[in-house]
């Protein structure tokens, strides 16, 4: 069966090339937005039957002397076929109404389809050189979708190069990994690398290039600055895609070396991981609370969930290294459970500020506003994108979180001392990021959908077209659905990574028995709307028999109440927190004063600029681009046109090449 769900896929893919190629422009998008869909539909399918632990094989011959490529998906594997395929058909569905001009081209289409089908194979090769190729297939496909729009905006263009570079900086990290343990295995078969013991050389040389090119294409920090780069200049569409599902196949790898490769780790390999993810979810969510780019916002809160996912591997790791095997599996289903989750919500969120963007021609929250009332489909269905983002209850987001923090909480027991410090530490740090979640988000709702417009764009705001909202309604569907039958999301996360001591009670509920805790949100939340309807309906009641009385603004002159420069924008509702952590966010600040031209004590204007930068980017990168720069422009000396200069490079070259070979 697994071997059809994977022909079938195929089979989609070149019916959806097919359609785009042939097929005229007017009807171009719906039949191969549909046979898009099917992709995804199809390993929806294939996952779910490698969860079960149905198996199947397929074997493409290749010309090369690996020996044929293989793909055979395991649980794990579909599990995340299963998150990638789901994802993948809602955007393809939301991207019939939504793609125009460029994004509605042939090379677009094609893009689309081959990244869908891509990824799904990265998730489902069982060797390495399969895996590298499709990971580079992924890579070009999607650094093709990057630059769709290139020609309307020039901030596409070095987004674009920013991606390909760290992109191609992750496949060379995974090429050297591989590479070490395939030497040791003597083989490119993912199933001999667990079964080869490595010295402690060859292991931390693999862990090391495997760990940080997956953390690459996952976005943690301090390799997340294609991120905030890449994500706002993509179609909304793409961005879903990317953010939802491509860097979840860094956290697959990750998961893929903790637990498969290298199973024997030590301790400074936990550390390093769980490193990571603190200081990326830490960082992410502080970029993500004082951006007024609602796209830039959500890249960063990408990287602050994929913190949590890598906090959640490391915690895993470590206590796994110490003998808590128990708690460790439930730290390592909610790392399975917050990619589902951030799948859901991030979908949501991504198709929301798609349909925003498209209705308004803003992604500004500066200049956003009042869209409730104009866009109410897609007020609804941000809403609850928010609510999954910021971790609150009856949504899988709070689920997830959840699940992570009581594994973090009962690791901390017993003497050891590793364990004693990093675990507190790990909970304040996941619970510093559910509060500026919640700051922030209540921030994208609010200053978007609330209050009145603060553009005329937004004024003339009207709501998407109907395969728009089918799709950001089916991604908030699977948002209050799996936080309210979490049960059977649990179940597989345990299916995926074999793992025990978490399972389903009752009809939806989680039941983590080896720690004695019990979630169950079908009965949470029929408590709550039992405690909140009568509040509700007594209110509306008095609401309706009391007259509405018309306030006059008292010594107001005839003006307004409310005048939309008297509202909160993105940036002064984020000014506090930007002071608070003004050492680590250093941003800058102008203020400009206009003087009258006819006496210069009266002041005719103030402007207020603040500009933020990524630390990491400005500190880090650029510095050694510089560097680079400086050396390529003294390098050009070394080509001056003088032949007896390039006989003796040529010489020196051919010497160098004699003493490698006799050492």
């Amino acid at each position: 069966m697994i071997r059809a769900g994977l022909l079938a896929q195929l089979a989609f893919m070149i019916m959806a090339i097919a359609l785009a190629v042939l097929v005229p422009a007017r009807y171009r998008a719906r039949v191969t937005g549909l046979a898009v869909a099917g992709i995804g539909l199809a390993g929806c399918v294939t996952g779910v039957l490698a969860l079960t632990g149905d198996q199947g094989l397929v074997e493409i011959p290749v010309a090369l002397p690996f020996g044929p490529l293989t793909l055979s998906p395991t649980p794990l594997g579909g599990f995340f076929m299963l998150v990638i395929g789901a994802v993948g058909a809602i955007t393809a569905v939301y991207a019939i109404g939504y793609v125009h001009g460029p994004s509605a081209s042939r090379t677009s289409w094609i893009a689309l389809a081959v990244f869908m089908m891509s990824m799904q194979l990265v998730a489902a090769a069982a060797d390495v050189v399969s895996f590298l190729l499709f990971w580079e297939l992924m890579a070009a496909a999607s650094t093709i979708l990057v630059l769709t729009e290139h020609a309307l905006r020039p901030a596409v263009r070095p987004a674009a190069i920013w991606y390909a570079a760290m992109t191609q900086l992750s496949f060379f990290l995974l090429l050297i990994g591989f590479a070490v343990l395939a030497a040791q295995a003597g083989s490119t078969q993912f199933s001999a690398f667990s079964t080869t013991p490595l010295n402690s050389t060859s292991a931390n040389i693999a862990f090391v290039c495997l760990l940080l090119g997956f953390a690459s294409k996952a976005g943690t920090v301090p390799l997340h600055v294609w991120l905030p780069r890449a994500h706002p200049e993509a179609p909304s569409h793409i961005s879903a895609l990317m953010s939802a599902a491509m860097v979840k196949l860094g956290v697959y790898g990750a998961i893929l070396v903790s637990t498969r490769f290298l199973v024997s780790s030590t301790t400074w390999w936990s550390l390093l991981i769980l490193a990571l993810g603190l200081v990326s979810a830490v960082y992410g969510i502080l970029q993500a609370s004082v951006a007024s780019d609602l796209k830039r916002l959500l890249a960063y809160s990408t990287t602050e969930n994929i913190g949590l996912m890598f906090l959640a591997i490391g915690s895993a790791s470590l206590l796994r290294s110490y003998g808590t095997t128990g708690v460790a599996d439930i730290a390592l289903a909610g790392c399975l459970l917050l990619v589902m989750a951030h799948a859901a919500f991030k979908t949501t969120l991504f198709l929301g500020a798609g349909s925003m963007l498209r209705s308004t021609g803003e992604r500004d929250l500066d200049r956003l506003g009042g869209l409730g009332s104009r866009m109410p489909m897609t007020s609804v269905a941000f809403g609850i994108g928010a609510l999954g983002a910021a971790a609150l209850p009856l949504t899988v987001g709070f689920v997830a979180e959840w699940v992570l923090l009581q594994s973090l909480i009962h690791g901390a027991g017993g003497s050891n001392r590793i364990l004693a410090i990093v675990m507190p530490v790990t909970v304040g740090a996941v619970a510093l990021t559910a509060g500026l979640a919640l700051m922030t988000f209540v921030k994208a709702y609010g200053i978007a959908f609330l209050a009145r417009p603060r553009s005329q764009g937004a004024d003339d705001a009207r709501e998407s077209p109907f395969s728009m909202r089918v799709g950001m309604g089916a991604a908030a569907f699977l948002v209050i659905a799996l936080g309210l039958a979490p049960g059977m999301t649990a179940s597989a996360a345990a299916a995926a990574g074999g793992l025990v001591g978490i399972g389903s009670v009752g009809l939806f509920g989680i039941d983590v028995p080896g720690i004695g805790a019990l979630l169950d949100p079908a009965w949470l939340s029929i408590l709550g709307a039992v405690l909140v309807v009568p509040v509700l309906l007594v209110s509306l009641h008095y609401a309706r028999r009391r007259p509405r009385r018309k306030v006059d603004l008292a010594w107001g002159g005839g003006g307004v109440r409310v005048n939309p420069r008297m509202q909160y924008t993105a940036t002064s509702y984020a000014e506090p927190l930007a002071r608070i952590f003004d050492d680590s966010l250093r941003p800058e600040r102008d203020v400009i004063v206009t003087h009258s031209s006819e006496a210069q004590y009266l002041v005719e204007r103030i402007q207020y600029r603040q500009r933020l930068s990524d630390v990491f980017e400005t500190r880090l990168y650029l510095p050694v681009i510089e560097l680079t720069g400086r050396m390529t422009t003294a390098a050009r000396h070394l080509q001056n046109g003088k032949i007896h200069f390039y006989l003796a490079y040529s010489f020196i070259a051919f010497l160098l090449v004699l003493l490698v070979v006799t050492l």
